[in-house]
């Protein structure tokens, strides 16, 4: 098990990460996002040993890491796996895989699972980018680490080969039963690959929960609109449900609920239709996606919201339609 405590990381003057606090357990998969600069990298690599931490302590098996008291990289077991691949353009696939291996056992393991067996010979040169990501994950694994750090390793791939290839390697990770934390800015990643997510906003971990909790039960505004698109309305709680301008929809119980507040709402709460006597908002902008529209209105009540419709649904900026709440299960409010 990784063990963070209090840990805090200064450039200078500047606190760029904020007494983060986190358990990795075994076999674990963490996703760590949030916007450019917030300290994802920044905490990788203190986690690594690559730079001096503050305050705080790193603890993993039968070593603790402090300020006063530094563990270095090479005597920490851990594996990293960067968005450049980071492999030896000289060495063969074999030869990166088995690099520093005195048994080649674990090698040969790992070249085959992640399906490299025929590029063995090959240069990182004659590799696509989502081989040479593979090739980069089975060195690391086969090196046999206490936990795994990757650091955005599919930014620099296209979105089709992203899609099959987060889930080679999240297979790959569960197979070898070792904890990762994942860095990426991509929200759809993070949701559907972790185990757990963990959302960092100026050096500070606002939230860290399962993909499930954090979407659907966001810590702050600033959490739930970096997982997706959210409006927030105004309502009044009424028994279980809360009353906005577009209609009810059950909520959930919050300890310290107001009567007043801001329901969440995401774009697939919303129904949209066309029913001009009844109008109640005006398209702004409306968004084509493939399979569904994405459509940005504003209400008569002056609060604006988004709503995803099919793509067969064509509405046009000034039209009027008719928004109606609608949602089966409860919904987020943040008190006023």
């Amino acid at each position: 098990m990784l063990e963070v405590n209090g840990l805090s990381v200064d450039y200078g003057s500047n606190r760029v990460v904020r007494n983060l606090d986190l358990k990795l357990n075994e076999s674990e998969i963490l996703m760590l996002v949030g916007p450019t600069g917030c300290g994802k990298t920044t905490v990788l690599q203190a986690l690594a040993g690559l730079i001096p931490v503050t305050e705080g302590k790193i603890a993993q098996g039968g070593w603790i890491s402090t300020p006063e008291k530094s563990v270095p990289p090479e005597k920490r077991n851990v594996g990293m796996v960067f968005q450049d691949f980071a492999l030896f353009p000289h060495l063969t696939v074999e030869q990166n895989v088995q690099f520093r291996l005195k048994d080649n056992t674990l090698a040969d393991h790992w070249l085959e699972l992640l399906g490299l067996s025929d590029f063995r010979q090959a240069k990182p040169s004659r590799l696509s980018g989502g081989q040479k990501q593979r090739v980069a994950l089975a060195r690391t694994l086969a090196h046999e680490p206490s936990y795994v750090l990757l650091d955005e390793p599919l930014s620099n791939l296209d979105a089709a080969l992203k899609d099959t290839l987060r889930w080679d390697i999240r297979d790959a990770l569960k197979k070898a039963g070792v904890p990762a934390i994942w860095v990426t800015h991509d929200q759809d990643e993070a949701l559907s690959v972790g185990d757990r997510v963990g959302i960092l906003n100026k050096g500070v971990l606002e939230q860290l929960d399962t993909p499930e909790q954090c979407f659907e039960k966001p810590a702050s505004k600033f959490v739930a609109r970096f997982l997706g698109e959210a409006s927030f309305l105004q309502g009044r709680i009424a028994g279980s449900n809360v009353e906005t301008a577009i209609g009810s929809a059950p909520v959930y119980t919050a300890n310290n609920a107001q009567e007043l507040v801001e329901l969440l709402v995401r774009p697939d709460d919303v129904i949209v239709s066309h029913s001009p006597e009844h109008a109640n908002a005006t398209v702004l902008r409306s968004r084509f996606e493939g399979g569904s529209r994405l459509l940005f209105a504003a209400l008569d009540s002056g609060e604006t919201v988004s709503a995803r419709v099919s793509h067969e649904l064509k509405v046009m900026p000034d039209q009027r339609v008719h928004l109606t709440l609608q949602s089966s299960h409860p919904l987020s409010a943040l008190s006023q």
